[in-house]
C-alpha cells in the first residue's frame, strides 16, 4: 500500500492489503455493523408485535359486554332439611334433707368418789330419742335405734380400719426383741458348757462325729422357761441330756412385742462332739 495512504486507510484494508479480499473473510468483517444493526432492528420489531398481539387477546377477554351471565334465583337451589337432636334433660335430683340428730357423749361407768364426780351422767329420760355418741352435739330427738357415727372437725377424706389389738396372752413366733438369756449370748454359752454333760454320748458307744440335737422351748411373759421339745434325737441319749439342760436354766428375759412383755418360742441347737481316740 502507498505510504500516503495509509493514514486515511480502513483497518480492514490495513489488514487485508496484498491479500485476496474476494475470498469472503473481508466482506463479513467490512459488512458485520450493517448485520449487528439490521439483527437487533428486526428483533425490536418481533418484540412489539408479539406484545401487541398479547394485550390485544387480554383487553378481549375482559369486555364485558361479550361475556355471558346466568342469572341463578336462591329457590331454585334445593335445601337439605336439618334435623336437630332432641336432648332429653336428665332428671332433677331430689335434695336430701338433713336431719341433725341430737348426740349425747357415752360415760363409761366407774367408782369414784362423789367428791371427784365433776360431770354427773345423764338420766335415763335425757337420754330417750338420742343417740349415743363420742361427742355431745344439739339436734332433733328420733326414736329410731341407729347410733350416728361420731363427727370429725377436720376430715381427713380416709376411712381407717378399726386395728384389732393382738392378744398379748398367746403365744408369738416372731417379735421385735426375742426373749434372751441373762447376761446374753456369751453368758448363755457358758451355762450350757457348765451344765452340759458331753461326754454323755461315749459313755453310751457313740461313734466319733457331731451329735447335734435341735430344742424348741417357751419363754413366757415372765421369763418362765417351759415346754422344752427336742426336735430330733441323733441317739446315744443326747436328746435327753439337751432337753435336761435347758428345763434347769434360771429365768429369761421376756421377747418383747409392741412395748409389751409376750409368750416367744425360743429354739436352740446343741452339738456333742464325740472324738477318735485312737
Amino acid at each position: 500500500m502507498n505510504k500516503n495512504l495509509i493514514l486515511s486507510a480502513d483497518v480492514l484494508d490495513i489488514i487485508f492489503d496484498g491479500r485476496n479480499k474476494a475470498y469472503g473473510a473481508y466482506d463479513l468483517r467490512k459488512t458485520y455493523n450493517n448485520r449487528i444493526a439490521t439483527a437487533l432492528a428486526a428483533t425490536v420489531a418481533i418484540s412489539v408485535f408479539l406484545l401487541l398481539t398479547v394485550f390485544a387477546k387480554h383487553e378481549g377477554k375482559n369486555d364485558l359486554s361479550k361475556m355471558k351471565f346466568t342469572d341463578i334465583s336462591i329457590s331454585d337451589i334445593p335445601l337439605k332439611e336439618v334435623t336437630k337432636p332432641i336432648v332429653i334433660p336428665p332428671p332433677a335430683i331430689p335434695k336430701t334433707q338433713v336431719v341433725k340428730v341430737e348426740l349425747r357423749r357415752f360415760t363409761a361407768p366407774q367408782i369414784v368418789n362423789d367428791k371427784l364426780v365433776t360431770e354427773p351422767p345423764p338420766t335415763v329420760k335425757e337420754l330417750d330419742g338420742v343417740k349415743i355418741s363420742d361427742i355431745n352435739k344439739a339436734g332433733d330427738k328420733s326414736g329410731d335405734e341407729l347410733v350416728a357415727p361420731p363427727v370429725e372437725s377436720h376430715g381427713t377424706g380416709q376411712v381407717n380400719a378399726i386395728k384389732k389389738e393382738p392378744d398379748w396372752q398367746s403365744e408369738f413366733k416372731t417379735v421385735q426383741i426375742e426373749a434372751e438369756f441373762p447376761g446374753g449370748k456369751t453368758a448363755w454359752a457358758k451355762f450350757l458348757e457348765r451344765n452340759l454333760n458331753s461326754a454323755l454320748p461315749s459313755e453310751y458307744g457313740a461313734p466319733p462325729g457331731k451329735y447335734t440335737v435341735n430344742v424348741s422351748f417357751l419363754v413366757d411373759r415372765n421369763g418362765n422357761v417351759s415346754e422344752v421339745i427336742a426336735l430330733n434325737d441323733p441317739g446315744f441319749n443326747t436328746a435327753e441330756e439337751a432337753v435336761r439342760v435347758i428345763k434347769k436354766c434360771p429365768l429369761w428375759r421376756p421377747a418383747i412385742q409392741n412395748g409389751h412383755q409376750v409368750t416367744y418360742r425360743a429354739k436352740q441347737s446343741i452339738t456333742f462332739m464325740v472324738l477318735d481316740n485312737g
